[in-house]
C-alpha cells in the first residue's frame, strides 16, 4: 500500500498539475478539500461530496476532540467509518481555532490551555495531544500543532511566535512518529509561519525542511490581511518551500483567491466559503457571486449557471431555489450547498486542465474578467 507519494505531471509557469497518491485513494492537485469541520460538510452527504469531485476532505482537531471526543471516534471505528466516507481526509491541527478563540486561552511554551466554547470544560492542547487526537480520528494527512498570531501583530510577536511554531513542529514529528501503525499509513505536514515577512517565512520553511515532511502548508494568511497582501505573500513563501513537496494554502478562499495561489504555486485549498455561502443564500457562478434572495430572481426559469452541469443547475431554477431559501427550507440550503461544491471542483479540474495543456494563464485572465462581472451586479 502507498503511504505517500507525491509527483508533478505538469507544469505551467510556477502553477503544478499532479497526484497524491496514499492507500485511501489518489488526491488529484491543485485539490480543493470541502470542509468537514465536525465530521460532516454541512448540508451535504458523503456520496454527494465525492460525485462533486473532491478527493480529500478535512476535519478538525479542536472541534472533534470537544464533541464527539477524539476516543468516542476511535471507540466507533474512526472518523471515515463514522462519517461512511472512505477517501483521505485531512485534519487540521487545532492552531487556527486556538488562535480565533484568544479570549479563551493561555499559551506557553507546553502548549495552550483553553475553556470549551460549549462547556466551559478545560483542556489542554499542545504538539504531543494534537497527535493523539489525529491518530486516534485516524486521519491520513495530520498537521504539526503551531501557533498562529495575526499579520498586524509586531515583528517581535511574530518572530517569538514563529519560532515557537517551529520547535512545535519538532515536537509534532516526534509525537506523529511514535505513532505506530498510524504513523506507517498517514502523512504528516509542516506549517510555514511567519505573517507577511519575507525573512520570517524563509527562516521558518528553513527549519521545517531540516525537520522534514511529507507536505508543506502555508500557515498565518488569508486572516484578513487581504487578497494584494496574500498574494505578495505568496509570491516568495510557497517558492521557499521543497518543489517535490505539495504546498498547502490553509483556508483559503474566494475563487479568485484560489487561481492567483495556483499560479504561484500552491497544489491544496480548503475553505469553509462554499459551504456557508450555500447556506446564506450565495451561489458562486462562472459570471461571479450571485445572491439569490434577490427579488430578480423570483421568476427567473434560469440555472443558477448556465455553463454549470451540476445536478442543481440541470433540474431546478433559479425562481424554485428563491422560494426554497426565501422560504428558510432546509432543502434550499442543501441544494446551493451542493451546487457550490460542485461549482469548486470543476475549478480545480478547469486548472488541472490548464496547467496541463500550458495555458493557464490565458484560463486565469479569461476566469477573472467572466468572475468580475457578478461582482459588479
Amino acid at each position: 500500500m502507498t503511504r505517500f507519494a507525491f509527483s508533478i505531471h505538469a507544469t505551467c509557469g510556477k502553477a503544478r498539475t499532479g497526484t497524491i497518491r496514499m492507500g485511501r485513494g489518489d488526491i488529484r492537485t491543485p485539490a480543493f478539500m470541502p470542509v468537514g469541520t465536525a465530521a460532516t460538510v454541512k448540508a451535504m452527504k458523503p456520496a454527494d461530496v465525492a460525485a462533486a469531485g473532491a478527493d480529500i476532505l478535512l476535519g478538525n482537531t479542536y472541534h472533534l476532540m470537544l464533541r464527539p471526543g477524539a476516543e468516542r471516534v476511535a471507540r466507533l471505528g474512526g472518523l471515515h467509518a463514522l462519517m461512511g466516507w472512505s477517501k483521505p481526509i485531512l485534519t487540521d491541527s487545532g492552531g487556527y481555532q486556538v488562535m480565533s478563540l484568544a479570549d479563551l486561552t493561555k499559551r506557553s511554551e507546553d502548549g495552550v490551555a483553553f475553556k470549551s466554547h460549549l462547556d466551559g470544560s478545560r483542556h489542554l492542547l499542545n504538539p504531543e495531544r494534537s497527535m493523539e487526537i489525529q491518530r486516534l480520528l485516524g486521519s491520513d494527512i495530520v498537521m504539526a500543532f503551531d501557533e498562529l498570531v495575526p499579520t498586524t501583530s509586531t515583528p517581535e510577536v511574530q518572530m517569538a511566535a514563529m519560532e515557537r511554531s517551529m520547535r512545535w513542529a519538532k515536537r509534532s514529528r516526534d509525537a506523529f512518529d511514535a505513532g505506530g501503525e498510524h504513523a506507517e499509513r498517514a502523512a504528516l505536514f509542516g506549517i510555514q509561519q511567519g505573517a507577511l515577512d519575507e525573512g520570517l517565512r524563509k527562516a521558518s520553511a528553513d527549519a521545517l525542511t531540516a525537520i522534514g515532511f511529507d507536505g508543506y502548508a502555508v500557515g498565518g494568511l488569508a486572516v484578513g490581511e487581504g487578497q494584494d497582501a496574500m498574494f505578495a505573500a505568496l509570491d516568495f513563501a510557497p517558492d521557499q518551500l521543497p518543489a517535490d513537496k505539495p504546498r498547502y494554502l490553509m483556508g483559503v478562499g474566494k475563487p479568485t483567491d484560489i487561481v492567483g495561489a495556483v499560479e504561484r504555486g500552491v497544489d491544496m485549498f480548503d475553505c469553509v466559503l462554499p459551504t456557508r455561502s450555500g447556506r446564506t443564500g450565495q451561489a458562486f457562478t462562472r459570471a461571479g457571486p450571485l445572491n439569490i434572495r434577490n427579488a430578480r430572481h423570483a421568476e427567473d426559469t434560469g440555472p443558477l449557471d448556465p455553463a454549470c452541469a451540476c445536478p442543481v443547475c440541470t433540474t431546478w431554477s433559479r425562481a424554485y431555489l428563491h422560494h426554497l431559501v426565501r422560504a428558510g427550507e432546509i432543502l434550499g440550503a442543501m441544494l446551493m450547498t451542493e451546487h457550490n461544491i460542485c461549482f469548486y471542483q470543476d475549478l480545480m479540474a478547469d486548472l488541472r486542465e490548464a496547467i496541463a495543456d500550458r495555458r493557464l494563464p490565458q484560463f486565469a485572465n479569461d476566469f477573472r474578467a467572466a468572475y468580475a462581472q457578478g461582482e459588479r451586479a
